[in-house]
């Protein structure tokens, strides 16, 4: 019985990984481009929430979830050309300063608009109750939760790895100045990845409203976990954003199945562990600098 309930845990932790992964892949990939320490990233994570759980209420969850994130993209191009923009060939310390402003900005809002006390949204009833599989009981929302991330990875990696957009970026992430030599701006190439970036932020809050609390502050809550998740995987690393992801949240699941109390730590001491004996992290590759 206990062996049951534990490999329960860890696909609890994978769908938690998933979640992380939306997010933290966002955060990385504008990194990686644009050099941009983008504190503000859970904001749009919060923002996607607000907003599927608002057009839920009149249009349904489904429709609201695929729709939110389009929105907070839209959003995002302004967030680019306004702010972004202005930072890519300064010192990194300048935009995390900014985007951390941005952030408090953003959180205020919120409170201004939706209210401070927190919402709360109900699963939709086609997805409730659980999955039986043997002696397994899993989450049929959970499970679904994993399959859309799943989706979303794949779909990110065939835009990336098979597409002409996706060699662009490849190659401004490993070497821009080769790139700038072939008479290729990647300034609209930018614009795309914060669009995506802050997309898949969104998708994560929307499709996680249902199981936890909305309120204004979850976007600075999880920002922290994603840092960490890309830390661990390495700067610059699609996989090993992916493999950092899944790995925070499987020993998240573990250890709170050990040691319940320990769940929140136990991310922190798995990368203090890969940063000692990878300081780079896992798959982890050097960061050229941004150029227009």
């Amino acid at each position: 019985m206990q062996f049951v309930f534990l490999l329960e845990q860890v696909v609890n932790g994978l769908v938690l990984g998933g979640y992380y992964l939306l997010i933290a892949l966002g955060l990385s990939l504008i990194f990686s481009v644009g050099g941009i320490v983008n504190l503000a990233h859970g904001a749009f994570y919060a923002l996607g929430a607000y907003i599927a759980v608002t057009l839920g209420n009149h249009i349904g969850f489904g429709p609201a979830t695929a729709i939110s994130p389009v929105l907070v993209a839209l959003i995002g191009i302004a967030f680019e050309r306004f702010i972004l923009r202005r930072f890519y060939q300064q010192d990194p310390i300048l935009s995390l300063l900014v985007t951390f402003g941005l952030a408090m900005v953003a959180e205020q809002l919120i409170r201004i608009v939706w209210g401070a006390p927190p919402l709360s949204v109900s699963i939709p009833g086609a997805l409730r109750g659980p999955v039986i599989v043997g002696p397994f009981l899993f989450s049929q929302y959970r499970l679904m939760m994993l399959a859309i991330v799943a989706l979303v990875l794949v779909g990110l990696w065939l835009l990336l790895q098979k597409t002409s957009f996706g060699r662009v970026v490849r190659a401004g992430i490993q070497r821009p100045d080769m790139v700038a030599a072939l008479g290729i701006r990647l300034q609209p190439y930018m614009t795309a990845v914060v669009m995506l970036g802050v997309g898949m932020a969104a998708l994560g809050g929307a499709l996680f409203a249902p199981i936890t609390i909305v309120h204004p502050a979850m976007g600075a809550e999880i920002i922290t976990v994603a840092f960490v998740v890309v830390i661990i995987g390495g700067l610059g690393s699609f996989w090993g954003v992916v493999l950092a992801a899944l790995l925070v949240g499987v020993v998240r699941g573990v250890t709170i199945h050990f040691v319940p109390a320990a769940g929140e730590a136990s991310m922190y001491v798995l990368m203090f562990l890969v940063l000692l004996l990878r300081p780079r992290g896992l798959l982890g590759e050097p960061i050229e600098k941004f150029e227009q």
